[in-house]
């Protein structure tokens, strides 16, 4: 399944990667421990107006859009920054004033009520689809007070742009995770299957440490360190991590391991065709009771379908009707695997540094809590199935593949459901990236000490 490549050579290149993952890391740590404090009176804002239109209050939510057009907007103060479009819509039904409520949320964290003069006005046409990009806004801000409660207004200037690097890098994430996937089926046959069938005990442990342990290893973290009541939308990001399925990087760090790479790929695969019901399962389990969390069970379902069980399906048609061609990217895919992780990692952080600034948010907590997260589902699956007799080459397949997930899905279903969820601060986002990141550290010291822990012949 892997190509043969010298073992010396295979060790500079691992050795190359973790000195390149340690600069990355260093990076990181030095920003966020420059980074400032900030306001979170503008999160306040935003969950008191989430709060609602989830209560169906259809009364104040057409006054907060009506009485801005009545306002002297020819005094307004203008302002031109980078920020977002976020959504908020009645459980109830009712015209669009009553209904839907647009903010504009800057990155450093402040929110306006987008006054829209006229629901037919152009500018203001198909909102929504700008919900899920960054933008440029030139907008004109005002305040008024309702009700004895004071809110800031804003309206447009000129139609909100999209940055280029964010266009890239949202058709670059969905291209990726897609070729990924195709990679994946690349390397897939009917005997990867087989191995339920020829190896269940491995097969059967493996899937129950996934979808069963790890999730519950996140949920204890979870609360033992606070998130679940702090930070609600940190612990929706530890669940939906653990939640997926393993990946590339899990198949080639059992190759380098010399552990059961066989089981490893059909761990994957079985896991990642299982994710479909699995990632909205576990979210809606342990999450659903959150107040202000509520998951889009179908958006999730539909994105795995499209952007890994199609992609997956791709590649193994591929591998069918031409075995020798698809055997020859295999290779290509591999390498790819790992460059596009680390690419979405990289620029979606350099997209979003202001969460470096949120010290409180993304402290040493928090980098603490993303470190024990992976290293504890490698430490868990490596006694687990030891305790229970499995062979030291399989361990070591189940231990990397429950402990390393598939960060790109991961990334990828944060950013499409963020606003849907009304994670304010991208925090499912955060979780999946430096999971990412920490993965390979976790994996690497794991390969070093395997050969003490768990020795083969």
């Amino acid at each position: 399944m892997f190509y043969r490549v010298d073992l010396q050579q295979q060790r500079k290149k691992m050795n190359r990667l973790a000195k390149f993952i340690f600069l990355i890391g260093t990076l990181l740590l030095t920003f966020n421990s420059i980074a400032i404090g900030r306001d979170n009176s503008g999160e306040t804002f935003y969950k008191y107006l989430s709060t609602l239109t989830n209560n169906g209050e259809n009364v104040t939510i057409e006054k907060l859009n009506t009485t801005s057009r009545d306002l002297d907007w020819d005094s307004a103060n203008s302002l031109r920054f980078k920020g977002n479009l976020r959504f908020l819509t009645s459980t109830k039904l009712g015209t669009e004033d009553q209904t839907k409520l647009f903010l504009i949320r800057n990155v450093t964290g402040d929110i306006f009520i987008l006054s829209i003069p006229d629901r037919a006005d152009p500018m203001y046409q198909d909102l929504e689809k700008l919900i899920e990009s960054k933008l440029y806004f030139d907008i004109k801000v005002l305040e008024t007070e309702i009700d004895d409660v004071k809110y800031q207004y804003a309206r447009f200037i000129t139609t909100p742009e999209q940055p280029l690097f964010d266009k890239i890098f949202r058709l670059m994430i969905i291209l990726m995770l897609f070729l990924i996937m195709v990679g994946m089926g690349l390397t897939l046959t009917g005997k990867d299957f087989s191995v339920v069938i020829t190896k269940p005990r491995g097969i059967i442990i493996g899937e129950i440490l996934q979808f069963g342990i790890m999730p519950l290893i996140a949920v204890g973290l979870g609360y033992l360190m606070g998130f679940h009541e702090n930070f609600p939308f940190i612990f929706v990001g530890m669940v939906l991590i653990t939640a997926t399925p393993g990946g590339v990087t899990s198949n080639l760090m059992t190759h380098y391991a010399k552990g059961d790479v066989a089981l490893s790929v059909s761990l994957t695969s079985l896991s990642t065709i299982l994710s479909i019901f699995f990632v909205p399962l576990l979210l809606n389990a342990y999450c659903a009771n959150i107040p202000d969390v509520i998951v889009p069970t179908k958006t999730i379902a539909l994105t795995i379908i499209v952007l890994v069980l199609v992609p997956l399906s791709i590649g193994m048609l591929i591998r069918k009707l031409k075995e020798s061609f698809a055997k020859k990217l295999i290779p290509i895919f591999n390498i790819l695997g790992i460059i596009a992780l680390l690419f979405l990692i990289i620029a979606g952080i350099m997209n979003n540094l202001e969460g470096f600034a949120d010290t409180e948010r993304h402290g040493v907590l928090f980098y603490t809590m993303v470190l024990s997260l992976t290293a504890s589902g490698i430490v868990v699956g490596g006694i687990i199935p030891k305790l229970l007799k499995i062979t030291n080459y399989q361990v070591r397949a189940i231990s990397l593949e429950t402990g390393l997930r598939n960060a790109s899905l991961a990334m990828t279903i944060s950013l499409l459901i963020q606003d849907s969820m009304g994670d304010f601060h991208s925090s499912m986002f955060w979780v999946s990236g430096m999971f990412g990141l920490t993965m390979y550290v976790s994996g690497l010291i794991a390969i070093k000490i395997y050969p003490k822990l768990f020795p083969i012949k």
